[in-house]
């Protein structure tokens, strides 16, 4: 009796296993050094039965998977990239979920006096004329593609010893400046969630240009028939409804919110 008992638990439970349904989201490294991704794959996971199975890459590698239809969406933060990818059909849409923005993170020290500046392009001013060591992301990543847009805005074309790129994620990024008390461009969560700050600070925010958008954009299933598009929206939809609205928004390190939500029904 009891072994009847044990194995028709075991099957039910593996019966349970197998119909549990699983969608692949490439999500870039930002948002998963956040933090957040902690909190909102459980809820998930909860409240539609759904296993949401990361590729954690940078925005630029999440559109090239997209593209090849090696996961169902994609969650990245580059807008022009993100247009682009809908444009040539390998999206469905963009739907926009949350922002933060950029921030200049360096030594205390501040050599470059960025701390004083009036404007991104001062900021990168300062640094250039005073060959302050810079790293670079180099990555291909959302922020990297951000970086060099403002460098370009800036008219300044960041060449020498001082400017180092790095082809790490953010993380590795942040621990490189730290080991050298050089600065760097972040984003917002992933310097409130890094554990190794050493003397680095955040020396400046606030300019309109660095905001930071993050969007929600599902594969085509008509390029890729395999991918799963029920999923994908039945995903979508939570990610734009109530409750992701306020697990974003409560979200806080240290007192600090790290995302605002802004999608719209």
């Amino acid at each position: 009796m009891m072994r009847t008992l044990f194995a028709g638990l075991a099957l039910i439970a593996s019966m349970s296993m197998a119909s549990a349904e699983t969608i692949r989201m490439a999500v870039t490294t930002s948002f998963h050094n956040s933090g957040l991704s902690d909190i909102l794959v459980p809820a998930i996971k909860e409240d539609l039965g759904l296993d949401v199975e990361l590729l954690v890459v940078g925005t630029g590698q999440a559109l090239r998977l997209g593209e090849a239809g090696d996961v169902d969406a994609i969650l990245v933060h580059s807008r022009s990239a993100e247009e682009e990818f809908v444009a040539q059909g390998y999206g469905l849409h963009r739907r926009e979920i949350m922002y933060n923005d950029f921030v200049f993170i360096g030594s205390k020290d501040d050599p470059a006096d960025i701390a004083e500046a009036q404007s991104v392009t001062d900021v990168l001013t300062r640094i250039a004329i005073s060959e302050s060591v810079f790293v670079s992301r180099g990555d291909d990543s959302g922020t990297h593609k951000r970086e060099r847009a403002l460098w370009e805005e800036a008219g300044i074309d960041p060449a020498g010893d001082w400017h180092r790129e790095l082809g790490t994620g953010m993380g590795g990024t942040l621990n490189t400046a730290a080991g050298m008390n050089a600065y760097l461009v972040s984003d917002r969560a992933s310097w409130l969630n890094f554990g190794n700050k050493g003397d680095l600070a955040l020396l400046y925010s606030g300019d309109h240009r660095l905001f930071n958008q993050y969007a929600y954009l599902p594969v085509n299933p008509a390029l890729h028939p395999h991918v799963k598009a029920e999923l994908a929206a039945s995903l979508e939809e939570w990610l734009v409804g109530d409750h992701a609205k306020s697990l974003i928004n409560d979200y806080e390190i240290n007192g600090e919110t790290l995302f605002t939500f802004n999608a719209q029904n």
